[in-house]
């Protein structure tokens, strides 16, 4: 009976945290959830630092457009 009395209460403090989150965007003006990705950052992008996903977009279409397939040669070690 003790692990029903546990689990009702962390559903209990549960839906009061989600409740609390709810109430803040609600009716707070403008209220949104805030952006914790690092590009949202203004002062790191005034720095130059991306995160990995960006820089890895960025680094992957440096090599697309260095790569041109018609002008390929395989060289064999044997000839």
């Amino acid at each position: 009976m003790a692990i029903v009395k546990v689990i009702i209460l962390s559903v209990i403090l549960l839906a009061l945290a989600l409740l609390g989150l709810a109430v803040q965007i609600l009716f707070k003006k403008g209220g949104k959830f805030p952006n914790t990705h690092v590009g949202g950052n203004k002062y790191l992008r005034s720095k130059g630092v991306t995160c990995i996903q960006t820089y890895d977009k960025i680094e992957q279409s440096k090599v697309k457009k260095e790569l041109r397939f018609k002008d390929l040669t395989l060289n064999h070690p044997n000839k």
